[in-house]
């Protein structure tokens, strides 16, 4: 196997975060005087765009009362932000694989929120192009793979993403795409085992070696 485009999902993945954003749902759960989900239930809404985490992870809670949910949110999430870090090794493995390959970012974040992010890390120069939840067709719809490829040029065969959940997982199939998963980010090992990607790494180092032999 040999790819040319390289798609990494964000948070839970690259950057450490996928615990503090459950802790600012079950935050802004509480704020708004609804019941709080279970932790498990508001990590699998990572990842998703947010009308559709809305759902799941609250799903007592009426449209209408959406905007204050955010809000609270937001409020709790730019609290903690500058907190979250990129995991060990991440950083050094995309300056390896820029050299050689093709990288692009598909996230359930804003386009705002990716940028923020980018520029604290100071990886926006690793990423050929990204998509976001607020500006295409939210995972695990195929469309951000799908536009990623056409902007990149890139073929189903020569494009692999890599993701921490099983919507990143269900994305790569809808696109005919092949697909890598991580354990240490928002979505346990026997979910995403079940949606069959070509590995699943406890580890960036185990991811980095995977890479090194197959991509």
């Amino acid at each position: 196997m040999s790819y040319r485009l390289l798609v990494f999902d964000w948070d839970g993945t690259i950057i450490d975060s996928a615990s503090a954003i459950v802790d600012c749902i079950c935050a802004a759960a509480r704020d708004t005087g609804i019941e709080v989900p279970p932790r498990e239930r508001a990590a699998h809404t990572i990842g998703l765009g947010l009308h559709d985490a809305l759902r799941f992870a609250v799903p007592d809670l009426p449209p209408e009362r959406y905007p204050d949910f955010v809000a609270h949110y937001r409020q709790h999430f730019l609290a903690c932000e500058d907190s979250m870090r990129v995991f060990e090794g991440m950083r050094e493995l995309l300056s390896q694989l820029r050299q050689t390959h093709l990288l692009a970012i598909a996230t359930g974040k804003s386009r705002r929120g990716l940028e923020r992010a980018l520029q604290a890390g100071d990886l926006k120069g690793h990423f050929r192009a990204s998509r976001c939840a607020d500006e295409t067709n939210p995972k695990p719809h195929p469309a951000m793979l799908l536009e990623l490829m056409e902007e990149l040029k890139a073929s189903r065969e020569q494009t692999l993403m890599i993701g921490d959940t099983s919507h990143d997982l269900e994305m790569a199939r809808a696109a005919g795409v092949d697909a890598l998963a991580v354990t240490y980010g928002a979505h346990a090992a026997e979910g995403l085992r079940a949606c069959a990607p070509l590995g699943c790494f406890s580890s960036v180092k185990g991811l980095d070696a995977w890479l090194k032999t197959h991509a």
